[in-house]
């Protein structure tokens, strides 16, 4: 019988529709639905390998992740926002306002976080949502993967408005090999759990999902990202392409936010899961953070041949360093880099560092939205 003459003989479209529905079993779906189970409680939730319901948002057993939503709401922006005259006439000028090398540093600064940004939105989608089994936490991922599109909306953005060639700039995580390495050292933690038979459950899953985690929040938005937002706030208080440094403090804002939930969820995760954390893991997770240094420290000499803005190569090398021993602090682990100082205090000021601490340092709540943030 052909399809036609089966749907014929099955009756009217309506007729088919409630014959579907009398048939709908409850039960199955994305996350399992049992009719009649009792009321989701706190004591039932967990931060990975919950088997309470997913789909109740409350009530709340990490209250910070819920005010880490809101204060990610409360931040909201758009790039469209600001005004890019001034940038761009100044990159068009030709007239010695920006050297060579402060030109480098706007290219590979697009280039890396055109491509980083997505990298992280990738794996928020495609590796790290459905291990999380806490509705509250979900909620901030989600604002988290809208703010990953607006920061790449944003590079598109600048790209566009100074008239820069797009290809050269969004490929050039394939092309600039200090741009490739950091990019290839990410891609391979979401490879690892974007396999869709992958499941936590086992020691050796949740550990991944651990590496995952360390991987991204530690190392790719907390570490790779600051030599490149160092040299471009560093431009914007020379009053060089100011726009694109304006849009840069409102990223590194929403960056530092996502480092301290990741870092919040990863201690909870510990918290929870105390055999995970073994002295092997420890030592491994270590590694992590000094790969990227050392990775981060090679795109600092390969944007900074020479002394510019103020900083070069060595200032940068120690910066990262001091970058470096305060992740492994915030993950319960000893300083590998000691007696290193902050040679740029006045990052400090721009990002107020007061917003970076985490839960567990202290709880803060002083944020306001993108268009009352004062540059």
């Amino acid at each position: 019988m052909s399809a036609d003459a089966r749907v014929a003989e099955e009756g009217s479209a309506h007729e088919r529709a409630a014959a579907a529905l009398a048939s709908l079993d409850v039960a199955p779906g994305l996350e399992e639905l049992e009719m009649g189970a009792a009321r989701v409680q706190v004591d039932d939730k967990r931060m990975i390998n919950c088997r309470a319901d997913l789909n109740q948002l409350v009530p709340f057993k990490y209250e910070w992740a819920w005010q880490k939503y809101l204060d990610g709401c409360a931040n909201h922006w758009m790039p469209q926002e600001v005004n890019m005259s001034k940038d761009v006439s100044m990159w068009k000028a030709n007239d010695g306002q920006l050297t060579p090398d402060e030109r480098l540093i706007v290219m590979r600064s697009l280039g890396f976080f055109s491509t980083a940004d997505s990298l992280v939105a990738n794996n928020l989608v495609l590796a790290l949502y459905r291990h999380i089994t806490n509705p509250e936490c979900r909620q901030y991922l989600l604002r988290q993967a809208f703010e990953e599109a607006i920061h790449t909306h944003a590079y598109q953005y600048c790209i566009q408005s100074l008239g820069i060639d797009e290809g050269e700039v969004f490929n050039m995580y394939r092309e600039v090999p200090s741009v490739a390495r950091k990019a290839a050292w990410g891609l391979k933690y979401t490879q690892s759990l974007s396999d869709p038979t992958f499941k936590t459950g086992t020691p050796e899953d949740d550990q991944r999902l651990l590496r995952n985690l360390i991987g991204f929040y530690c190392v790719l938005e907390g570490m790779f990202f600051y030599c490149g937002f160092t040299q471009i706030l560093s431009m914007g208080r020379r009053n060089k392409m100011t726009g694109v440094a304006e849009q840069f403090q409102y990223i590194l804002r929403d960056e530092s936010m996502h480092v301290n939930f990741g870092i919040d969820v990863i201690n909870q995760i510990k918290i929870e899961n105390p055999q995970l954390w073994t002295k092997a893991f420890q030592q491994e997770v270590t590694q992590m953070i000094l790969e990227g240094t050392q990775l981060e420290v090679e795109y600092a000499r390969d944007t900074m041949p020479r002394g510019v803005l103020g900083m070069n190569a060595a200032m940068m090398e120690e910066y990262l360093q001091f970058i470096a021993n305060r992740r492994l602090v915030q993950l319960g682990l000893p300083e590998q880099f000691p007696g290193v100082k902050n040679p740029f205090p006045w990052m400090s000021e721009i990002m107020d560092l007061r917003k970076e601490k985490n839960f567990f340092e202290t709880r803060v709540t002083e944020y306001q939205t993108g268009g009352a943030l004062a540059w």
